[in-house]
């Protein structure tokens, strides 16, 4: 019998307790009752005692569920766990403080510029000439930390950035990519107007008109991302002579431009939209943008922002996916974590559902923009398909949080407020279904 004890465990006891009393109440306590407190303090060990959080190890928090990483390069790789840190380190701390406060945090943007990210999948002029999957994977990361972040740096570099190297002249392209790669120019890119959404491509109501070596341009944009502090402006208009949609590069403080932050957003509140308004701007033939004179110039470049997009849902999705996970390991009701809970393991599932589907849609999506082979119906799927995914995601994210889930705190709900931004902008859904439709029927249901 005395080769089972541990003398040591039984000197801890005599420290705390008269042992003498103790064999008394062992003694006159009857045996179901002694089984049953046995039980009990069996089973407070084994989540730590007295209601604490358990000892046990518990899986990492991974959203990459299929190990979709294991196929990027060892450059790629890098490139994603650098912007990764980045993200964590800089933009996770501070992200609810602007977001509450609706103001966007330039301390950021020196740093953001030494990732080296910003172009990724252009080739030359300072641009790292990478591909358009490791783009679609750092938007992806962005997103699933702060999506208005990672929609300022979409502007930067697909919108703004991507209008000139798709649409400018080898001249604008030298004098304007390198400063914007290094973001000693910010970009934004005026499509969108306060009367004209959707239909852009036949009612644009912002108009240009040629005067000699000088453009007139007259008319309003609205929801413009960046467009209140950025340096460059990028202004579709339609030609009053010819009725076809140009591009313009207009700079800052430009006489007859002027913009005006939008007030009162739920969504993306770090971006800075704005309205911009011109009123007579004269813009000179040389900042017109010299492969841009139909609106099939503008849907270039959308076509290959609009990947993007998908990818932005990916990662927002992710990142309220990874807040509520760890609040389910760590959240204690009815004495042990609401993570034991077959219906909380049951949103869990259904959200790891949504993210794998979709990042391996977008992955392929952007296999297929590297290989020249996508097509507008091809990112208008991705776009469409992954923001609704997303935001099933991010309400059972909010759901299985409870109250707390409303709480930005617990940063879920900026996720939640976010993804309404994220499904509407590039194309609402029922516009990309109706590209997809188009393709698959043969028939055109555009009114």
């Amino acid at each position: 019998m005395f080769d089972k004890l541990d003398f040591g465990k039984a000197m801890e006891v005599a420290k705390r307790v008269d042992l003498n009393q103790l064999m008394d109440v062992v003694l006159n306590t009857p045996p179901e009752m002694l089984q049953a407190l046995i039980k009990q303090a069996g089973a407070a060990g084994s989540n730590g005692g007295n209601g604490k959080p358990t000892t046990k190890q518990l899986p990492a928090i991974n959203s990459d569920f299929y190990d979709l990483a294991s196929l990027l390069s060892p450059e790629e790789r890098a490139m994603q766990l650098k912007v990764r840190k980045f993200m964590e380190e800089e933009v996770q701390p501070i992200a609810n403080e602007y977001w509450g406060r609706d103001e966007f945090p330039f301390q950021i943007v020196p740093k953001m510029a030494e990732l080296n990210a910003v172009g990724i999948a252009y080739k030359g002029y300072g641009c790292p000439g990478m591909s358009f999957l490791m783009e679609g994977i750092l938007a992806m990361e962005m997103a699933r930390v702060d999506s208005s972040v990672g929609t300022f740096f979409g502007v930067q570099s697909g919108l703004s950035m991507g209008s000139i190297y798709l649409c400018g002249s080898e001249e604008q392209k030298q004098k304007w990519l390198p400063p914007m790669q290094k973001m000693e120019k910010i970009g934004c890119f005026g499509l969108t107007e306060p009367e004209v959404g959707s239909g852009t491509a036949r009612g644009m109501m912002t108009t240009c008109k040629r005067e000699g070596d000088t453009w007139v341009l007259n008319g309003k944009k609205k929801w413009i991302g960046n467009a209140p502090f950025a340096d460059l402006h990028i202004i579709w208009a339609r030609d009053e002579d010819s009725n076809q949609v140009k591009g313009f590069v207009i700079e800052k403080d430009t006489p007859g431009l002027r913009a005006k932050k939008i007030e009162g957003k739920i969504a993306l509140r770090i971006v800075q939209n704005g309205y911009i308004y011109l009123e007579n701007c004269r813009v000179p033939e040389e900042n017109r943008l010299q492969q841009a004179n139909t609106f099939g110039a503008t849907a270039k470049v959308l076509r290959m922002t609009r990947a993007g997009v998908a990818w932005f849902a990916v990662g927002c999705s992710m990142g309220a996916y990874e807040h509520c996970l760890r609040y389910a390991q760590t959240r204690q009701q009815f004495g042990k974590e609401i993570g034991n809970f077959q219906m909380v393991q049951d949103l869990l599932v259904k959200m790891l559902g949504n993210i794998t589907s979709t990042q391996t849609m977008c992955f392929r999506l952007s296999q297929m923009q590297d290989a020249g082979v996508m097509k507008d119906e091809h990112a208008s799927l991705a776009k469409a398909f992954c923001t609704v995914r997303m935001r099933e995601t991010v309400g059972w994210a909010r759901e299985l949080m409870g109250g707390n889930g409303i709480l930005l705190e617990n940063s879920v709900a900026r996720f939640v407020a976010d993804a309404e931004a994220i499904y509407s902008y590039e194309g609402t859904r029922e516009m990309n279904t109706l590209i997809v439709g188009r393709s698959i029927t043969g028939f055109s249901a555009f009114v």
